[in-house]
């Protein structure tokens, strides 16, 4: 059985509450890591037990992403996170600074919170979105952002009865050109598809798309390497 917690927003009227469980919890004191004494939007309230076998919930991320969605799902604005996520990840594509900033384990937890909420603010993002990243830097788990947003778009195309799948390019796609990938997607599993894009230079041109334990790879440098393996055995 593993030991979870439960996350609350308080917005001074009142609170609501999602569970989670954490990997900063002791097991045996059933405190939030270092920071039991913490309040604000998202607290621990009690311990509860939770089991569960769903692959997702074994990953630091999947834990996260699962209880921002219990509380976004509550709080009616599941859509309104999910989108603050995809500008979130846009801005990651964008800025090669701000990833650095999420994944430096020398920046102080208190800086990297002060300086994700001055950028997601700046931004507009909500305050659930904000308040939740503000969670991640204190419990010093920033470096699993990204992941976080990939987990949550599980969630919320699972909730709607659509299936996710992790497109990687060299460039970022044109609408045409999600709009072609989505139709090609939905008529091959048989649903409606939610992409998740991603900016990888190295892989030349092509496309890498992952759905689940599927994976077709057709980037060009892939290509390349079967091309410079063919050419060596010939030798």
């Amino acid at each position: 059985m593993l030991h979870g917690a439960r996350i609350s927003k308080g917005d001074g009227a009142g609170k609501t509450s999602a569970p989670v469980f954490c990997d900063q919890i002791h097991r045996n004191s059933g405190q939030y890591g270092s920071n039991a004494s913490q309040s604000g939007p998202f607290q621990r309230t009690r311990a509860v037990d939770v089991a569960t076998d769903e692959p997702l919930m074994a990953s630091v991320a999947g834990r996260y992403a699962s209880a921002l969605f219990e509380l976004a799902t509550e709080e009616g604005k599941a859509a309104e996170i999910e989108a603050d996520l995809a500008n979130f990840q846009a801005l990651c594509d964008e800025s090669p600074d701000l990833v650095r900033m999420l994944r430096s384990p020398v920046i102080d937890a208190e800086d990297q919170e002060k300086a994700i909420a001055a950028v997601l603010s700046k931004a507009g993002f909500s305050a659930i979105t904000i308040n939740f990243f503000k969670l991640l830097a204190k419990n010093r788990r920033l470096f699993v952002a990204t992941d976080v947003v990939r987990d949550f778009k599980a969630l919320a195309a699972r909730a709607r009865g659509e299936v996710m799948a992790e497109v990687t390019a060299a460039a970022a796609l044109s609408d045409a050109h999600v709009t072609e990938l989505r139709n090609t997607l939905k008529a091959s599993v048989g649903k409606d598809v939610t992409l998740v894009q991603k900016v990888d230079p190295s892989i030349l041109g092509g496309l890498i798309v992952k759905i689940g334990s599927r994976m077709v790879d057709s980037s060009l440098k892939t290509k390349l390497e079967t091309m410079k393996l063919a050419l060596r055995g010939g030798i």
